[in-house]
């Protein structure tokens, strides 16, 4: 039996060639490690979630770019403390733009769930629009959007529904959201 270290490696090497259960694998396996490093970061476990979701969408994205002379699990946290660190960047920028807006509601605000720049396109879009958008997707993709944002269920409930891991669903749900801003993008700019 190859060493543990191989093992990844060849995991790796399936998922750059776009092999679904590869990444799943992935996920898996380091989850509780990027998660835990979140949490003793940010002390809130909805911020933790999305920046280990976030940490792993970026990582698939940009694998090409993995160097096997570094542990995979260190670049992970590599990629998620960046996140992080963009993240409270963000915050701060924000809540000196409040302040500088002379709102004195700012400083009491706290600022844990500003949407991304895929959540805010969405958002921006007119209802009969997202719908004709989200039909465009196939039916893996507009299930677990509608299972999310219209029948509002929680990541543990869509993963029973679908009978799938909990790690299938949310990068399921984030590609999703990509294809869905992606899109929505594309539209805009043919007007």
């Amino acid at each position: 039996m190859p060493p543990q270290e191989d093992i990844i490696l060849e995991t790796i090497s399936k998922a750059r060639e776009g092999d679904q259960k590869a990444f799943s694998q992935l996920m898996d396996r380091f989850w509780p490690e990027v998660y835990g490093f979140q949490l003793r970061r940010t002390q809130n476990e909805n911020d933790a979630e999305d920046i280990s979701i976030q940490t792993f969408a970026r990582a698939f994205d940009k694998l090409d770019s993995y160097d096997p002379k570094f542990g995979f699990n260190t670049w992970l946290i590599t990629i998620s403390k960046n996140l992080h660190v963009d993240l409270l960047r963000k915050r701060k920028r924000n809540v000196l733009e409040q302040r500088e807006n002379h709102s004195g509601d700012a400083m009491k605000k706290v600022l844990d769930e500003s949407p991304s720049a895929e959540d805010q396109l969405i958002i921006d879009q007119n209802l009969k629009t997202l719908l004709e958008n989200i039909k465009k997707l196939k039916p893996a993709y507009r299930r677990v959007i509608e299972l999310r944002y219209f029948r509002e269920m929680s990541y543990a409930e869509i993963a029973e529904d679908l009978n799938e891991p909990l790690g299938n669903v949310k990068i399921k749900l984030l590609r999703a959201k990509k294809l869905l801003a992606t899109a929505i993008s594309q539209r805009q700019r043919n007007g």
